[in-house]
């Protein structure tokens, strides 16, 4: 089974995120073979908060170049995480 760290990567930090942050809605990108359930307990079990609804999305590569060289940028899994009235992830205060 995999850590709860392993599970989620990073927050997501953008104006709709911190929009998102006054309906306690909070945004993560995630690993891209994690489920909600997973999703859900490592959430709580990090931030020590209950989790009410996960709702996840699957993000395509864009196309970036560099002189005539092409690629796409790795494909990614986001999670908007909805928390209990009350309860609030501090990581995000102050940004």
């Amino acid at each position: 089974m995999r850590s709860p760290r392993e599970i989620l990567k990073r927050p997501v930090v953008s104006e709709k995120s911190m929009a998102m942050m006054e309906e306690n809605k909070y945004t993560f990108l995630v690993d891209p073979k994690a489920n909600k359930i997973e999703i859900k307990k490592a959430v709580e079990e990090i931030f020590q908060v209950h989790v009410v609804d996960v709702r996840t999305l699957h993000v395509k590569g864009k196309l970036k170049r560099q002189g005539k060289y092409s690629g796409y940028t790795s494909d990614k899994k986001k999670a908007v995480v909805t928390l209990k009235a009350g309860d609030k992830i501090t990581v995000y205060e102050g940004l």
